[in-house]
């Protein structure tokens, strides 16, 4: 029910309350004041609700982010490493290529 339904609806309940002999009203006209507060405090929570989701949206949204240039950085970083121990240790690659060839010679 939209807000503007309730308040019809509401506003014709206070009617037909103030139409009851007194001694039946109080109770009623009570009633109809908590159910009052107790809808605005539901609208309230679900307001907040909404903020608390749209918050953790976001929030996710900037997480995926990091997390996705993390990836980026760490396979960066990766390659340099790699390349800095090839440019440092060039002889090696030649020195298993050697070790390789003798092995397959021997056989």
């Amino acid at each position: 029910m939209d807000e503007k339904t309730f308040q019809q609806k509401f506003t014709e309940l206070l009617r037909k309350i103030n139409d009851l002999p007194q001694q039946q009203r109080g109770q009623l006209e009570s009633l109809a004041k908590e159910t009052k507060d107790r809808r605005q405090r539901i609208h309230q929570a679900v307001g907040e609700l909404q903020e608390s989701l749209d918050y953790l949206r976001l929030s996710v949204k900037y997480l995926v982010f990091d997390l996705e240039a993390t990836r980026r950085e760490n396979a960066y970083l990766r390659r340099l490493i790699e390349q800095s121990n090839r440019d440092r240790n060039p002889q090696q690659d030649d020195d298993n290529f050697l070790e390789d060839h003798d092995a397959n010679g021997a056989d």
